[in-house]
């Protein structure tokens, strides 16, 4: 759900009058300053037992659902066992996280992911063929226009067309090392282990997956936002491990970013038969291990096709 703290700035024009030997017998020019960076507006979402006891609550209360067990109420549209609350963690609410009421004043906008404005419909889509690595639900179907309700009342009362603080992921400057599939195997084995699992697979309770597998079938496939080592680090270096964000460095954070990016996962929806070709279309950046080999190995050229379980219920019912 491969993104997203940045600020609305404003210029101020300073005059300043400067004085100057008689010698000169004239006056300096006015001199403007450098714009000067407004702060980024903050905004807290509605608490959660604020959802209005009316027909509109109910769809809120539907998108809900969905952004927190999407394989349950959006199945025929998911491909794997991740949920929305993957990424956006605590319900969308939190803030550094991606959450939904900092995204929901930002529609529609441009993303050069696809080279053209995006509806929130359309974003949305992107979300289930991506990050969820199934397919797309139609723009007007109530799995969408859930989805908006849920973000809509939560960004209720949100200034609009701004970037709101907490918006994304807090970008991270570049590290001071390359990031290093060793280092970041160490940061991995110290810290995530516990909750993602040796081989990065996750971990599920009674058939629901509470801690989501990071590479692999199971997890989001080479086209979501989160196979960028740069967006993936910084979403880390806010929020994990899980309860103590901002623990690890800056460099720990790229490491171990790099360390999970350098595994298979699942095969981008626009590939074309072709790595080569795929990677030189949508991969071409330093920072995109797709096409790239590590390990001896070239990265997607063993992935397993788009759809997951989607794909293979599909095949099973060609039986």
């Amino acid at each position: 759900m491969k993104s997203l703290s940045t600020t609305f700035v404003h210029s101020a024009l300073v005059l300043a009058m400067f004085g100057v030997a008689p010698a000169m017998a004239q006056t300096a020019p006015a001199q403007a300053s450098a714009p000067q960076a407004a702060s980024a507006p903050s905004f807290t979402p509605p608490d959660p037992t604020a959802i209005p006891d009316d027909e509109f609550g109910k769809m809120v209360r539907k998108g809900q659902d969905i952004f927190l067990k999407p394989g349950l109420y959006a199945g025929k549209f998911i491909g794997n066992d991740l949920s929305c609350a993957s990424c956006h963690m605590d319900a969308g609410r939190r803030a550094d996280a991606s959450p939904l009421w900092a995204a929901y004043v930002l529609y529609p906008a441009y993303r050069a992911k696809n080279g053209h404005v995006n509806t929130l419909a359309e974003r949305l889509q992107g979300c289930f063929q991506f990050s969820m690595n199934g397919a797309k639900p139609p723009a007007d179907s109530e799995v969408i226009v859930a989805l908006e309700s849920y973000m809509y009342w939560m960004a209720k009362n949100a200034p609009t067309g701004v970037k709101l603080e907490g918006q994304g992921f807090p970008r991270l400057p570049k590290p001071p090392q390359a990031p290093d599939y060793v280092r970041g195997q160490q940061v991995f084995q110290k810290n995530c282990v516990l909750c993602h699992g040796a081989k990065g697979q996750g971990q599920s309770v009674n058939g629901h997956m509470v801690f989501p597998a990071l590479w692999g079938d199971d997890s989001f496939n080479w086209g979501a936002g989160m196979h960028s080592i740069p967006t993936a680090a910084a979403f880390i270096k806010a929020n994990m491990p899980l309860s103590k964000g901002n623990s690890l460095t800056d460099q720990e954070a790229w490491d171990v970013a790099y360390y999970m990016n350098a595994h298979e996962r699942p095969q981008d929806p626009r590939y074309n038969g072709s790595v080569d070709e795929t990677q030189r279309k949508y991969h071409d950046a330093k920072t995109d291990l797709y096409g790239q080999r590590v390990n001896g190995k070239v990265l997607g050229a063993r992935s397993t096709p788009h759809g997951g379980k989607l794909r293979a219920a599909a095949q099973d019912e060609g039986k």
